[in-house]
């Protein structure tokens, strides 16, 4: 099962970074995507349009890194709640898990810190969008993994 859990995981981890590579989605949206996708789709794929406006530190803003913002909107398909219900506390765990994984690498979880070697290009450099697609893949399987090991997500040989 281990085995292939990784493999699993692996899958999860080229999905969302191929989405952005290939440029049909960027870092928040490419998160959701893939998480979504690995639900089996319980949101239309309209979900994306959600995640649009988080790329880039929040709309170019170089605040939030957008894969973190895309994996927290990931972590609240699942965790999150609908008007009346009470707060999942799985919901602030896991979401400072994400936050604190990202921060405790890259020092920080803005945007214009985590690319700073590249500052101000824009994504004009192909090392800046490389980083940028790693740490989106990482979050997706970051994301996916928390809930394989909650259960949400089985994996079985086929």
């Amino acid at each position: 099962m281990n085995d292939l859990k990784e493999k699993y995981l692996e899958s999860i981890r080229e999905t969302a970074e191929t989405y952005f590579r290939k440029g049909e989605f960027f870092c928040s949206e490419a998160v959701v995507q893939t998480i979504n996708d690995a639900l089996g789709k319980p949101y239309s794929d309209d979900v994306v349009k959600l995640a649009s406006g988080f790329p880039i530190g929040l709309g170019k803003a170089q605040c939030l890194c957008g894969a973190v913002s895309g994996g927290e909107m990931a972590l609240g398909m699942v965790y999150g709640r609908v008007h009346g219900e009470t707060m999942n506390p799985k919901m602030f765990e896991k979401a400072k898990g994400l936050h604190d994984l990202i921060k405790d690498q890259y020092k920080s979880t803005c945007c214009r810190v985590i690319t700073k070697e590249w500052a101000g290009d824009n994504f004009q450099s192909p090392e800046r969008k490389n980083h940028c697609i790693n740490i989106t893949g990482r979050v997706a399987e970051w994301v996916a993994r928390e809930l394989i090991e909650d259960g949400v997500i089985k994996i079985e040989e086929k």
